[in-house]
């Protein structure tokens, strides 16, 4: 679902296409029984965090994520697909972000972060869905 504020359209999320929401293994895997999902920060940031183009996914997860040396999916999103609103809040309109939970049909891939032995996220796989879309 794309929510078309056509007062703002610098807000409005464009049509079509796959962006990306990085997230911890084990925080995915604990959801794969339910019919959405919500990430750990969900409560407190009213909001799904998500990026378009996997360089900027792995600039970002190198900038907020390195620390957390737990294993990281990165889940591939059809926009198209996504029930709840999704809007762009920031001006060069690479950072969705969706106002609600995700329902797990708009997930279309799940990928691996690659990851050096200092945390540094340096790829995502490519191909087939690793589990549980």
């Amino acid at each position: 679902m794309i929510d078309a504020d056509q007062d703002d359209p610098a807000v409005a999320a464009r049509p079509g296409g796959h962006t990306y929401h990085l997230t911890p293994e084990p925080v995915w895997r604990a959801q794969e029984q339910q019919q959405a999902y919500q990430p750990e920060a969900f409560e407190v940031d009213g909001f799904i965090h998500c990026t378009d183009g996997e360089v900027n996914l792995l600039a970002v997860a190198n900038a907020f994520y390195q620390a957390d040396q737990r294993p990281y999916v990165v889940l591939v999103l059809d926009r198209d697909r996504i029930n709840a609103p999704v809007r762009f809040e920031d001006a060069d309109r690479i950072f969705p972000h969706i106002y609600g939970a995700l329902n797990r049909d708009a997930v279309v891939d799940v990928r691996r972060a690659i990851r050096l032995a200092d945390g540094s996220f340096v790829s995502i796989t490519s191909g087939a869905t690793l589990f549980g879309a």
